[in-house]
């Protein structure tokens, strides 16, 4: 599998998910996936929203996949996971078991990752890349 995942974070709280980032792009790296974490890549100031968002959407555009990981939630995740949709892009919601639960994001969704801790979070989005990679070579 040679394509690229738009992964969709709380900008604010990024710094609290950096131990499930790096689960997830070194699981998709293994994969043969290559990871994109908007929230990494850029910077905006407060008056340059629609820029941002114009780049949000060109960047999953590119994407195959959008993993919106919602422990804590946000509404720019809800708005890139609604345009991932509608583009065809395939969902993985991913949240910590304590985490509040979206219905927005679960119900847009392809795929569901409900973890207990990091290990955990590797191993469930190991199998389901593998059940990913298995649909798409059918």
């Amino acid at each position: 599998m040679n394509s690229l995942a738009y992964i969709s974070v709380s900008y604010s709280k990024r710094h609290l998910l950096n131990e499930e980032l790096l689960v997830i792009t070194e699981t998709l790296h293994q994969a043969g996936i290559t990871p994109f974490v908007f929230v990494d890549n850029y910077q905006f100031d407060k008056t340059q929203e629609r820029l941002m968002m114009q780049q949000a959407f060109a960047d999953i555009d590119k994407a195959d996949m959008l993993i919106a990981e919602t422990s804590d939630k946000a509404i720019g995740i809800g708005v890139e996971v609604g345009y991932a949709k509608a583009k065809g892009k395939t969902i993985i919601y991913v949240r910590h078991i304590s985490a509040p639960h979206s219905t927005t994001v679960a119900g847009t969704s392809d795929y569901q990752i409900v973890f207990k801790n990091t290990n955990d979070l590797g191993l469930q989005m190991k199998n389901l890349l593998t059940t990913i990679q298995k649909n798409i070579n059918q």
